[in-house]
């Protein structure tokens, strides 16, 4: 029993150390740039050795990568943007202006957390090939989520008459994008909750039966 209890501390603070890890990581890589921060920038805020980080992640790329990854899941669980709450509850509205409404709802909370961070992965992409080839997919996994929630949302009551799941799919990935959010909110200042409305309106126009 004593066993189990210091394996689950050790987990428990190898945990906690990574998360520190990422937080600090985020925080740099926003104020700073990625290029300017280096991993002992990182290894000192976040109270760790820096062989530490070398031992977690392996080099300043993959800790990108995770770091990404955890941003857009909101947590480090292994679940899927499909499988998440708001999701499960958006898709199970029963008509599409409560889908939608759900939809664009929890892609803002997303948004909020990614968009910095989607800001310098687009920097450190361009400054290193190899960053890019992290995320080695065929198709985008933004446009399968986005294509998902269409498919479900133009199969129920209140959606635009002959408006096709593909169309809507296409609208929904590119108005909810991280390169919208950003251009509306940091550069010219839209506060979320302006930006969420204005998103709404905009795909309720295009996807929904007009009241």
């Amino acid at each position: 029993m004593e066993d189990v209890k210091r394996v689950g501390k050790r987990t428990q603070k190898a945990r906690e150390t990574r998360r520190r890890i990422l937080q600090a990581a985020g925080e740099l890589f926003v104020r700073d740039g990625y290029g300017t921060t280096n991993l002992q920038d990182i290894a000192n805020k976040a109270g760790v050795a820096v062989q530490t980080i070398y031992f977690v992640f392996g080099n300043k790329r993959s800790l990108l990568k995770e770091l990404v990854d955890v941003t857009i899941a909101g947590d480090d669980e292994p679940v899927a943007t499909m499988d998440r709450p708001w999701f499960h509850a958006a898709m199970a509205a029963e008509r599409a202006e409560e889908h939608l409404r759900a939809h664009v709802r929890g892609a803002r909370g997303v948004l909020e957390r990614v968009a910095p961070i989607m800001k310098v992965l687009s920097t450190a992409a361009a400054m290193d090939p190899e960053v890019g080839a992290l995320w080695p997919y065929d198709i985008d996994p933004r446009y399968t989520v986005q294509r998902a929630a269409a498919d479900a949302l133009m199969a129920k009551p209140g959606a635009r008459a002959g408006v096709s799941a593909e169309f809507a799919a296409d609208v929904l990935y590119t108005l909810l994008s991280p390169e919208v959010y950003l251009q509306f909110v940091e550069e010219r200042g839209w506060r979320p909750e302006q930006w969420e409305e204005w998103i709404h309106g905009t795909l309720a126009a295009q996807l929904l039966q007009p009241e």
